[in-house]
């Protein structure tokens, strides 16, 4: 057997490396479902623009909504379906907050190139929600996985723990004589 497959012995690079590898995967399913999530509200922005009348903020904030419920059940149930699952109503309701700060990051971006800078075409509308999108991305990845999708405690460390409590729990040879 290698260094690398040991377990618990397998020295300090191999955690690291361990470490780094759930980490990327992690992002590429937050990627995943975040380039769902953003073809979801690039297609409802541009659809509730040419459909409706309504300003270009308030398109993009419908369509900011109807993506943060399309992300919410992609990372509940395929990004983070491993993370605890215990307080529902915390984890919705942090979603929520963070979402809200996101959906005003993105939309910020959008409303100061519309109203601050007058680019408005379509085509410069959605080069800045992409932008914006983009930014209140890095702040929503930092914040569901810090705040809202908490890790379970690492399995080495349950096991660890386990076996603590287990010698414990073992009866004691009467060192009384």
């Amino acid at each position: 057997m290698d260094s690398a497959s040991s377990g618990s012995h397998a020295g300090p690079r191999s955690a690291v490396r361990r470490r780094f590898d759930l980490l990327f995967r992690e992002i590429a399913k937050f990627g995943a479902v975040g380039g769902a999530g953003l073809l979801v509200n690039l297609l409802v922005f541009n659809l509730v623009r040419h459909v409706t009348g309504l300003q270009v903020v308030r398109a993009s904030v419908i369509a900011t909504v109807v993506a943060i419920v399309f992300n919410y059940i992609g990372f509940r149930y395929f990004t983070y379906r491993d993370r605890d699952k215990g307080g529902r109503t915390k984890e919705l309701t942090l979603f929520l907050l963070f979402s809200v700060i996101g959906l005003i990051i993105e939309n910020g971006v959008l409303y100061a190139a519309t109203y601050g800078f007058g680019w408005d075409s379509p085509l410069q509308s959605n080069i800045f929600k992409f932008l914006g999108i983009g930014i209140a991305t890095l702040f929503r990845f930092w914040s569901y996985r810090t705040w809202v999708f908490q890790a379970l405690p690492a399995r080495e460390t349950v096991a660890s723990a386990e076996s603590f409590l287990d010698v414990e729990r073992r009866p004691r040879a009467d060192v009384r004589r």
